[in-house]
């Protein structure tokens, strides 16, 4: 199929890039959103009792109340949420579509997807950064038992669990793993519990790794991994220890090699930030735009929902007088 007559094209189905199908259809832009997963797909793929740091209405998109049964809502909360926005606004989306190439033609774009090819005078980016996980590159990384992703607690019950890092999420795995009967280890790079992690949350971990209930080594990396062992080095030397499970959850960057494809720019220096107008969102390739946490390059704690969410009126906004 190919459609000639689209206005914009928004790639990217998380709560920005819903925000920006929104405007379009303020304005009765003829736009299509473009998704290579499940809606809010990185949401989707968030551990099934993750609670948020905010609270709802820092996560609502163009006013649309967002009621949740506690001040900070819960991921199926946010699902339920974003579902219900784009359901009721019968919002243009294609879900398990992927952008496979932008390119940019005599002032329109042509976009090929792995179903379709589409032209459009404008594209909006908001891909987000979770699905491409930081790597541990060392020995072992490949073998089934290191995951990138944690969704929940039940299958690592009575097995050796070394957990990598000191992030939310690496302090909110541990946890749940150890009171689900797991035996935890953690594993970080740094010489504490990160700063960022929930206020509530911080002293809990401190407490377990003081009593002794979860062994943290900190300043510590792992150096290989076997089926049945990990090797890690510590200020100590190096250690063996018996592990089932690696889940290292080191952080996720955005897809730089896409971007890159589409003609974006980006720093100099080792944040790899794109190269973008924050008036406005516009690339310094004309007419196409960066929104949401993808904007951060490598800073992927810069950008969130609650801060991102105005990005889509300032395309929007630019957009308006060149439709």
């Amino acid at each position: 199929m190919k459609d000639e007559n689209l206005d914009i094209i928004i790639i990217g189905a998380g709560p920005i890039g819903i925000a920006c199908a929104l405007e379009c259809k303020k304005r009765n832009w003829n736009y299509l959103v473009i998704e290579k997963g499940a809606l809010t797909n990185s949401l989707f793929n968030y551990p099934l009792n993750m609670t948020f740091f905010s609270t709802s209405e820092k996560l609502e998109i163009d006013a649309i109340p967002f009621i949740s049964n506690n001040p900070k809502p819960t991921r199926n909360e946010a699902l339920e949420y974003y579902r219900r926005v784009t359901t009721s606004n019968e919002l243009h989306i294609n879900l398990y579509e992927e952008v496979k190439s932008i390119s940019k033609d005599n002032g329109s774009f042509e976009i090929t997807t792995n179903k379709n090819n589409f032209k459009a005078k404008k594209v909006i980016i908001a891909t987000g950064f979770y699905d491409i996980p930081n790597l541990l590159n060392v020995p072992g990384e490949d073998l089934p038992k290191v995951l990138h992703y944690y969704k929940e607690a039940h299958p690592f019950t009575l097995q050796d669990i070394a957990v990598v890092g000191a992030s939310n999420s690496s302090v909110d795995a541990a946890l749940e793993i150890y009171r689900k009967g797991g035996n935890v280890t953690m594993i970080v790079r740094g010489d504490a519990i990160g700063e960022r992690v929930k206020y509530w949350v911080r002293p809990d971990i401190i407490n377990r790794i003081e009593e002794g209930s979860i062994k943290a080594y900190f300043n510590s990396e792992i150096t290989n991994i076997e089926s049945h062992q990990i090797t890690i080095q510590t200020p100590e030397g190096k250690k063996i220890l018996p592990n089932d499970y690696v889940v290292a959850l080191t952080g996720y960057q955005p897809n730089f090699k896409f971007l890159d494809s589409a003609g974006i720019e980006f720093s100099k220096d080792d944040k790899h930030i794109p190269v973008y107008n924050d008036k406005t969102m516009e690339s310094n390739v004309e007419g196409l735009y960066l929104a949401g946490v993808i904007c951060g390059g490598m800073e992927t704690h810069k950008w969130f929902i609650e801060n991102s969410r105005i990005h889509a009126k300032l395309i929007a906004e630019h957009i308006e007088n060149s439709i």
